[in-house]
């Protein structure tokens, strides 16, 4: 049977790094993008210049409901239905202490990174058969607090745990798996979002592996929990975090 993958917030980062990384598994990919056409476009090139699979760029604010429909419809027509799913869009506001945070800033963080994962979980859901799987990208930051800086970021993603776990129960018993990972300071462009673009760089004396790790590391334990390989696994979570 073939693997139609889903990877939403594509075109950068943990995304790109994860779609090629299962290209080169031999799954058919769709890239989900919010803004960044070129990037998401030059990474459909690349993959179709390097693997023999189908690959297609789609874009969608995937917090929106209209556009998650039409971005599943997009991939029911053009790749196949979905097998599985990778929700890894999300956004890092400025570095801010909750004092701070107006109810705007803290809707928006919750919508994007929250109410995004469970729409595309639904849609996935109901397309799914016995042996899909999906990841959900969460953080360390749920475990850690990421006070003074991301709180509301850091919670968002102790929701998206929740989900994760919650949902695995739910879906068990039809043969859909659903794990997550919580990835630590990783080299990408998420710092610069943030207001901080070497921020991996100021704290990595606070990791104990005295570094901060690549999306290809993230790609890596996203491709094996979707894979046979973790069958048995379910409501769990692998931390990316170097020790912390």
């Amino acid at each position: 049977m073939s693997k139609n993958v889903l990877i939403t917030g594509a075109s950068r980062g943990i995304g790109a790094a994860t779609a090629r990384y299962l290209a080169q598994q031999g799954y058919q990919i769709c890239l989900n993008y919010r803004h960044q056409q070129q990037a998401a476009e030059a990474l459909v090139a690349e993959i179709q210049s390097r693997y023999s699979v189908s690959c297609l760029a789609v874009q969608a604010d995937v917090s929106c409901e209209a556009d998650v429909l039409r971005l599943f419809a997009n991939m029911d027509e053009q790749l196949g239905t979905i097998t599985h799913l990778v929700n890894n869009a999300g956004i890092l506001q400025p570095q801010m202490k909750v004092v701070q945070m107006s109810a705007e800033r803290i809707n928006h963080t919750l919508t994007t990174n929250v109410t995004s994962y469970f729409l595309c979980c639904r849609e996935a859901i109901q397309r799914m058969a016995p042996g899909s799987a999906i990841v959900n990208v969460s953080s360390a930051a749920s475990r850690l607090g990421a006070a003074g800086e991301y709180v509301d970021y850091a919670a968002a993603k102790g929701a998206i745990d929740t989900l994760t776990r919650g949902l695995a129960l739910e879906v068990a018993a039809q043969g859909i798996r659903v794990n997550g990972v919580r990835p630590g300071f990783i080299h990408t462009q998420m710092h610069a979002d943030g207001g901080e673009p070497n921020r991996v760089e100021r704290l990595k004396s606070q990791i104990p592996l005295q570094r901060g790790g690549e999306p290809i590391e993230v790609a890596a334990a996203i491709a094996w929990l979707l894979s046979d390989e973790a069958s048995y696994a379910t409501g769990t979570f692998i931390d990316l975090a170097g020790g912390r």
